[in-house]
């Protein structure tokens, strides 16, 4: 996606970013979920750039 939320999950978690990806656009599609998540996610990344 866009602001690199996947990516830097990837790292933080175990998962590839690849599935991280496919799980937020089924969020999208199935509850519409995912753009909020993706968005908090965003903000978590940007504050926590210290």
């Amino acid at each position: 996606m866009i602001l690199g939320v996947c990516e830097w999950l990837s790292t933080k978690t175990q998962f590839t970013a690849k599935n991280i990806r496919i799980l937020f656009v089924l969020l999208v599609l199935l509850a519409g979920f995912g753009v909020g998540a993706y968005l908090i996610l965003w903000l978590v990344k940007i504050l926590s750039k210290e």
